[in-house]
């Protein structure tokens, strides 16, 4: 499939397919000696891989012939199941998080740095799509509830109903969400986690809540980004354990950006995507649909409860994330001048602000 092969191996019928023997050798000599091995070819989800054999509709009770789309990274069938479309930026938040977007190929799109793929057809046909994302996020939380809390799922549960009762900008704390390095918009693996801010007086749930608006940061980074180079984000659908189950994250995250978070009401958005693309490429005659559009129309679908910013939080939010920011483009390598001396003292006075 040219999504998986466009992401994560440079495909592209633009440069003739997959990087030439001369480019894959300078990387390594052994990866020159594969490209005549390789495909030619790479495909969206328009293509039929095969049709559903007796043994396995069997299995599924669903029924044999059924076309089966090409494969796709699982985020971007996930992205197509959460109703992905031109202007909605699809986020799944899990372990990881990875944001993805459409963009029609009629438009002119410029190359977005630190969006790690920009490729024709990956999510939905006749689109460039777009994925960005943030490289650890629940993997955060957990690592700070079970490795350095040596806690456990109830643990989990604990600090999110006491970190909810935190005001935003309450505990003075300023965390990097780069645990796992920053995919998105620096694009530097190694790059660390950081907090700061920390007192004799700061507790488990500070910090939790710290750790979670970090990522809220992290994101709001990377909308930023895309809206700068001209793709609109005007609707933002989550989906994934998290969005599942975080309200407090989820409102966090509509703070810290200003835009409203919906939820997919699908538990299986990837699962959900790939079935929709099997039923377009039935068709309407056969009890598909004809088009992306109309297949997303009829099956997917958003949770009624949506997650609005909150303005009184949002304009604390706003000076914390300019403190990031600062905080981000030194540590990042973005500004080595950027003097860090009153982000301590930043931090305090909207502490104390908040009481």
């Amino acid at each position: 499939g040219v999504c998986a092969s466009g992401h994560k191996a440079m495909y592209c019928d633009e440069w003739d397919g997959l990087p030439d023997k001369e480019f894959l050798s300078m990387l390594n000599p052994k990866l020159g000696e594969l490209r005549g091995r390789l495909f030619e070819k790479a495909h969206d989800a328009n293509t039929k891989s095969g049709d559903l054999c007796a043994e396995w509709a069997g299995k599924l009770g669903l029924r044999e012939g059924i076309p089966i789309a090409i494969g796709k990274l699982d985020a971007h069938y996930g992205a197509i199941g959460a109703g992905v479309s031109e202007g909605t930026l699809v986020k799944i938040i899990g372990t990881s998080t990875c944001d993805c977007m459409v963009a029609p190929k009629s438009n002119p799109l410029q190359d977005i740095p630190g969006i790690c793929g920009i490729v024709d057809g990956s999510i939905l046909p006749d689109h460039y799509g777009l994925e960005a994302g943030q490289s650890a996020v629940g993997d955060i939380f957990k690592w700070f509830v079970e490795v350095v809390c040596l806690g456990d799922d109830a643990l989990h549960a604990q600090l999110t109903e006491e970190a909810a009762a935190l005001k935003p900008g309450q505990s003075g704390l300023l965390a990097l969400d780069w645990n796992n390095g920053n995919r998105t918009v620096l694009v530097d693996p190694k790059l660390t986690g950081l907090l700061l801010g920390q007192t004799l007086y700061s507790t488990r749930s500070e910090i939790y809540r710290a750790l979670i608006e970090a990522t809220a940061f992290g994101a709001r980074a990377i909308i930023e980004r895309i809206k700068d180079y001209g793709v609109a984000v005007d609707r933002i659908v989550c989906c994934g354990g998290i969005a599942e189950k975080n309200s407090m994250l989820m409102q966090i995250y509509a703070d810290v950006t200003g835009c409203t978070m919906q939820t997919s009401t699908s538990e299986q958005t990837c699962a959900l995507g790939a079935a929709l693309a099997s039923s377009v490429l039935a068709g309407a005659d056969a009890g598909g649909y004809d088009t992306f559009a109309d297949a997303q129309a009829a099956m997917t679908s958003i949770k009624e409860e949506q997650f609005e910013p909150i303005s009184e939080n949002q304009a604390v939010y706003e000076d914390v994330y300019a403190l990031y920011m600062i905080v981000h483009d030194a540590f990042g390598g973005v500004d080595d001048a950027i003097d860090l001396g009153n982000v301590m003292k930043s931090l305090i006075a909207i502490k104390e602000e908040q009481g």
